[in-house]
């Protein structure tokens, strides 16, 4: 029970520190952007225009979280909202010239951030982890579904 404890206790450190680590690093770089405000702009410029709803279910957050940072994603001229021509019920959010401008230098700030906490961990390690990890969310996926049901 004391190791369920702990790995439980440990993925909620590592997930604050890893977030408090990355928005000092945007905030360094003079990036104007939340860890989370990055989440919607990184599926955004893979995708280019997505519904909020759409959003929401990628990065997980529920669609009120979701609202408000394309709130402010809109406030810093990095995004904007067109009513989706085929539902007009749905809000598709689009990355601006100026969103796009930022693509680069984000993602450098996280490859650079994740070089540093994944360095002197063995490859072998690394991938053992990624199985664990995708484990771990197949199984609470699994549980919610009972839960739901």
């Amino acid at each position: 029970m004391l190791l369920m404890k702990k790995v439980a206790v440990y993925i909620n450190i590592l997930n604050c520190s890893l977030i408090k680590y990355f928005a000092k690093e945007l905030s360094r770089n003079d990036i104007n952007l939340t860890p989370e405000q990055y989440l919607v702009m990184d599926v955004l410029w893979d995708a280019e225009t997505l519904s909020q709803q759409a959003i929401a279910d990628i990065i997980q957050k529920d669609k009120n979280s979701v609202t408000k940072f394309i709130d402010s994603l809109e406030k810093k001229g990095l995004v904007y909202r067109a009513i989706n021509k085929k539902d007009r019920r749905v809000n598709d959010i689009i990355v601006t010239e100026e969103g796009m401008k930022l693509k680069v230098p984000t993602t450098e700030v996280a490859i650079n951030l994740m070089r540093n906490v994944l360095k002197d961990i063995k490859e072998e390690d690394l991938i053992s982890f990624d199985k664990v990890m995708n484990q771990i969310k197949e199984n609470i996926d699994e549980a919610v579904k009972d839960v739901e049901n």
